[in-house]
């Protein structure tokens, strides 16, 4: 099993990107993986205002990046770029703290304008940290994703096809690695 990380760049509790995430969470469950959750707006405000690097929490997060083969960076999109928390916490990443990883973008949006953003404004930053390989992902209009009143999120058929392409396809892409590796050790 791949070592797999959700990093919410949402800074609001119960927001539809995280319900978002679950549904992608179930499907890498579902597919035989298991990931761990980092929600950004969780750590420390001050130690992400204040660029904190030796904060514990800021360490004990970048260290889930570390670990990870992939990543999940997940964003809501505001007039036209990702949330400044996310930006915040990705300037404390190490230079290279993407390096060797398979990253999937997930974003959400209240536009269709707004599909761009991930390849204008998040690819570049996950490319200068270093990111192997960054996958096509995932873009969900937030009206596609309902948030009902027992507290559960209902994402729409049209977006729940296009995160179980982008999830199935960071699955593949684990499979394939991982084959690779036991190719190369001679299993």
């Amino acid at each position: 099993m791949a070592n797999i990380v959700i990093l919410s760049g949402s800074p609001y509790k119960g927001s539809r990107l995280d319900g978002v995430l679950g549904y992608a969470d179930q499907l890498l469950r579902e597919a035989g993986q298991q990931a761990e959750w980092i929600h950004v707006r969780d750590l420390p405000a001050e130690d992400l205002l204040h660029v904190r690097f030796d904060s514990p929490a800021i360490a004990a997060a970048n260290e889930l990046i570390a670990k990870a083969d992939a990543v999940v960076v997940a964003i809501p999109i505001y007039k036209a770029a990702y949330s400044g928390v996310l930006k915040s916490y990705l300037d404390l990443l190490p230079q290279k703290g993407l390096e060797n990883k398979l990253v999937l973008p997930v974003a959400i949006g209240g536009t269709i304008a707004h599909l761009l953003a991930i390849d204008y404004a998040l690819k570049p930053v996950l490319s200068a940290l270093g990111a192997r390989h960054v996958l096509a992902g995932a873009f969900v209009l937030d009206s596609l994703v309902v948030r009902k009143e027992d507290g559960t999120t209902q994402v729409a058929e049209q977006a729940a096809e296009r995160l179980r392409d982008s999830v199935g396809q960071l699955v593949s892409e684990l499979t394939w690695f991982a084959e690779r590796q036991k190719v190369g050790k001679g299993s």
